[in-house]
C-alpha cells in the first residue's frame, strides 16, 4: 500500500510504503503458534531432547518472530524502546508526537 505523504509542495513526492496485510497476519500467527509451543520446547530443552524439538512445528521457535513496525509494519530499520522503525520515529519525533524527543543542534 502506498501513501502519499504531506511534501508535495517540496518539489518532490514523499512515499511511505506499508507492510502488506499478509506479512502483518502472518507474524501474528508465528507469535500464536510461539506462546503455544512454549512449555514443551521448554521442557524438550531441559531434557536435551533434539529430536523432539525437530518435530515441533518451525513457527514454534521464537526466533521466527519478526519484530514490526506498529505503524507501519516495517521490519527493518526497529527501534525497540519505541516499537517503530527509524523512518515512523523520525516522523513522529519531528511532528513532536514523541514526549522528550527533541531534534539535535549544536
Amino acid at each position: 500500500m502506498v501513501i502519499k505523504g504531506e511534501n508535495e509542495g517540496r518539489g518532490r513526492e514523499r512515499l511511505k510504503i506499508m507492510a502488506k496485510k499478509a506479512w502483518r497476519e502472518r507474524n501474528k500467527r508465528k507469535a500464536e503458534t510461539v506462546k503455544r509451543y512454549a512449555a514443551i520446547r521448554a521442557e524438550l530443552k531441559a531434557r536435551h531432547d533434539y529430536a523432539g524439538l525437530a518435530k515441533l512445528p518451525r513457527d514454534a521457535s521464537p526466533s521466527r518472530v519478526v519484530n514490526r513496525c506498529a505503524m507501519s509494519g516495517r521490519r527493518h530499520g526497529y527501534l525497540r524502546k519505541f516499537g517503530v522503525s527509524r523512518l515512523t520515529f523520525r516522523e513522529a519525533a519531528l511532528n513532536g508526537l514523541i514526549p522528550g524527543i527533541v531534534k539535535a543542534s549544536w
